[in-house]
Order: structure tokens, then sequence, then C-alpha cells
């Protein structure tokens, strides 16, 4: 475990990406002896993310990182990249970016695919098989994307 005085991954690449343009989706340290730290990113413009996105934004959370690296494992692999095709969706633009679109959610009532419904607030409503429809509250699922828009959304 990294010592506390490293603030939250996602908490760090977003103090960094975020004034670059950029949403920090994901970002966590994983595996054992080689450890990754992966971070996931999309432009705040929703453009789609770009190479030359990803070099800035790796190059950008390096250089942070070196500022750290006492306090860092010895060993480890910055990895930048853009959400694909498992996306994560979190806020309510999120979904409305994806209205149509099937899901998996995670849920504490139980494990769904669904598409995403109309988006009201803070909730989000799923059309689930056979025209049922299940409405969650933002915060208290997890969804990823089970399949990618034909466009950019």
């Amino acid at each position: 475990m990294v010592s506390s005085g490293v603030p939250q991954w996602d908490q760090l690449a977003e103090s960094v990406l975020s004034p670059l343009g950029y949403d920090v989706l994901e970002a966590s340290l994983k595996g054992g002896k080689n450890r990754v730290l992966l971070v996931r990113i999309e432009r705040k413009d929703e453009i789609p993310i770009s190479v030359s996105d990803l070099e800035r934004a790796n190059r950008a959370l390096g250089a942070r990182l070196d500022q750290l690296e006492a306090l860092l494992p010895e060993h480890y692999l910055l990895q930048v990249e853009s959400p694909g095709a498992d996306r994560p969706l979190f806020t309510a633009r999120h979904f409305e970016r994806f209205v149509g679109l099937k899901v998996k959610v995670r849920s504490p009532e139980g494990n769904f695919t669904g598409r995403v419904g109309p988006v009201r607030g803070d909730m989000v409503e799923f059309v689930l098989e056979h025209d049922q429809t299940r409405t969650l509250k933002l915060g208290t699922f997890k969804a990823h994307l089970a399949e990618w828009p034909d466009k950019p959304r």
C-alpha cells in the first residue's frame, strides 16, 4: 500500500489533467509485483481522445508523479488511455450522451443489462427486456457501456 501522503489516485490525476481539459474517469494502481497506474480520460469538450491527447496527459501526469517519487512504489508503469469499449458511466451527462445504448449495471438491487433511457436530474431510467424499466439514483450503482456507438458521442 502507498503512503497516506499521496492523494487518492483519481484526485491526483484530476488535479493535473483537469486544467489541461481532461476528465478522469478512472485512476487506480493495479497489480502486485508489476504495478500499473491506470488512468482513463476523456476530453471535457467531448471530442474523441487522440493519440496526442494521451501523450500530453501522460507527460503531464508523469512529471507530477516524478515529484512524488519517494511516496510511490519502487517500480510502476503509468498507463493513460481512452475509456474504450467498457467505458464507465458516472454522471448524468455521461448517461445523456449514451441514451439508447446497452449498458451493464451493478447495483445493490441486482445486476442487469439494459438500454439507457431518460435521465431526470440524478435519476437514470434503464429499459430492460420486455419493455420493463428500472430507475436508479446516480451514485448508488456502477455502469459500463456494453456496446459502442457507431459515431462518437
